[in-house]
Formats: structure tokens, sequence, C-alpha cells
């Protein structure tokens, strides 16, 4: 029994999956930024992006099943070849849409068709911005990134987004520690970006950093490994258990390839197969045969229960 399982036995709490609302579908870790809190350890370099036999067969999934919500991330989503097509085809199937965006996309040669694409198809954008200071920014994501960022939010801005589209940004830390509450920071967020650069969002997710990839090479560098666990573990939260991700997500990788939340997916602990030398591809699997079954955990997941909690869509609990 894992550390996390033996914290969960301890508080009387168990975790299994409810019904499927959300599937998460990666398109690959190509993307043009190489953030160092990034636990898919995406960059320029990357060449692992989801090919089109894939692609179709993940649509025709959404077609047939009809999520609630189909929250397309990367890497950069919008680099795949793909993305219009998950996108129209997940709005043509009743689905609401989440694109997970750096906003710095926007800044790129070829992409400028981005923010009209959006609105057209009523896309909701979450965005990252960890910081309203130019100085935090840099130190997480590099320099020119936080200019780049706010003039990519005033293009959403400039075709309805933070008003009648929904326009949400995230926090992540810049070091090892738990965000701050959410709906002080996002006070903060507002009336600073507001107040120096004229532009309105309307909710701000607090995200804690993960333990994994190129965050985890960080700490282990610089001996904070232990201390971060031990501050996740001591941290926990049972009140943030019913809301987790995992318990209504469904995370689809590059290759069709199935795992309980994008975490889990990073760490390659994919849904196993009808045998034990076999996973589980989406094709394979209905919602049906998702709803009461365990979740696959380890230590990582003190970051989703540390304090407030942290979930794709921010905070669990005040």
């Amino acid at each position: 029994m894992n550390p996390f399982e033996s914290k969960l036995r301890g508080h009387g709490v168990e975790l299994r999956r409810a019904a499927l609302h959300t599937l998460q579908v990666n398109v690959g870790r190509k993307c043009n930024q190489a953030c160092r809190h990034c636990h898919v350890d995406a960059a320029p370099w990357r060449t692992e992006m989801m090919g089109e036999p894939v692609a179709r067969r993940i649509g025709a999934w959404i077609q047939q099943h009809r999520p609630a919500v189909v929250d397309i991330t990367g890497g950069a989503p919008e680099l795949s070849e793909h993305f219009r097509h998950l996108v129209e085809t997940a709005r043509g199937a009743g689905s609401r849409v989440m694109d997970r965006c750096n906003l710095t996309i926007l800044d790129e040669p070829g992409f400028a068709w981005l923010p009209e694409y959006f609105a057209e198809h009523e896309v909701e954008v979450v965005a990252s911005l960890p910081c309203y200071l130019d100085e935090n920014v840099a130190k997480q994501r590099g320099a020119g990134v936080f200019a780049k960022s706010i003039r990519a939010l005033r293009k959403l801005n400039g075709v309805g987004y933070g008003r009648r589209l929904p326009l949400n940004l995230v926090f992540n830390p810049v070091g090892p520690t738990l965000p701050p509450p959410q709906a002080e920071l996002e006070a903060d967020y507002k009336e600073v970006l507001a107040r120096d650069h004229g532009i309105v969002f309307h909710r701000l997710f607090t995200i804690t950093n993960q333990p994994i990839a190129r965050f985890a090479q960080d700490l282990r560098q610089q001996g904070k490994w232990d201390a971060y666990l031990e501050l996740l573990a001591n941290s926990f939260n049972p009140a943030t258990v019913e809301g987790l991700m995992c318990r209504s997500t469904l995370s689809v990788g590059w290759r069709g390839e199935v795992y309980d939340c994008d975490f889990n997916q990073m760490l390659g602990m994919q849904l196993p197969g009808h045998d034990s030398a076999s996973g589980r591809f989406l094709w394979d699997i209905t919602p049906a045969d998702l709803d009461g079954a365990t979740i696959q955990t380890a230590a990582h997941c003190f970051a989703c229960t540390a304090g407030c909690g942290s979930s794709c869509a921010g905070a669990l609990a005040g």
C-alpha cells in the first residue's frame, strides 16, 4: 500500500470513480515553451504528437458517448494538426470544449486565427498565467513571456473573452510551496490586470505544482524533494477527496491510451487491460465501464489533496 492510500484509509476515505463528466485529451508533448513547472516536460523539441488514426478514433468515441466536457491539452494543444477536428467534433456532439492554452501560442507566426476560431466555436479558454507580475512569470516561463501573454489576453478580450465568453486563468506557485487562497489571489489578479493592462477574465484557478518531470528534477537538484513531499503529505485535507478530478475525468494520451488523470499519464500509470501485460485504450471502454472503478494512486496524489486541494479547475475546498 502506497503512502497516499494509507493516508486515505487512516481518514476512513475511499477513492473510487463516479460518473464520467470530462474527457481530457492530451494531443502530445510539443510546445512553444519549456516551463520550469511543467509536469508534461513539454518543449519545442518534443516530437510525440497524436496521429490522424488516433484522432479519428477519439472523435468517433466522442460522437458516440457525448461526454459533457472535452478538455484539450498538451503541450500546446493548438500545435496539433488535429486540434480543429477534435474541437469541431466535440462541439458537434454537444460537448463543452476547453482549451488549455499557454497564451504565447497566440503570438506565434501562423496562429493569429486562434482568438476568432475560439470565439466562433465557443471554446472555453483556460490560460496559464502564473503571476500578474513580469518578474515572477519570467522566473517560471522565461523572459518576454509576460508581455506576450498580455498581448494574447487583449486579443481574447477583443473577441469577447472575459465578458460573454469564458476566460479563466491558471496560477502555479513559482517554487515548492502551496498556492495561496484562490479567492483572495483571484481578487488581486483582477485588480492588477484591469488597472495596469485593461484585461478582464472570469475566474482564477490555483494549481499545486506536481512533483513530476521537470519540476521534480528541479526539486532534487535543489535538495528540496523530501521537504516538498513532506509538505504535501502533512497538508492532506480529506475534504478535497470528493472533488478530485480523477473521480469524474478520464485522461487520454497521444496514442489513445487511458489514465485516471493527466498526472498519472505522465508517470505511465495506464489503466490496466484485461490481462496484466496490457493497458487500455479509449476505444476499449465505455463510460459505464468506469463508474465505481478503483483509481490508481501514488505519492504525487498528495499534491491534489494538500491544503485547499488542486484540480484542473483549481481549488477544491475553502
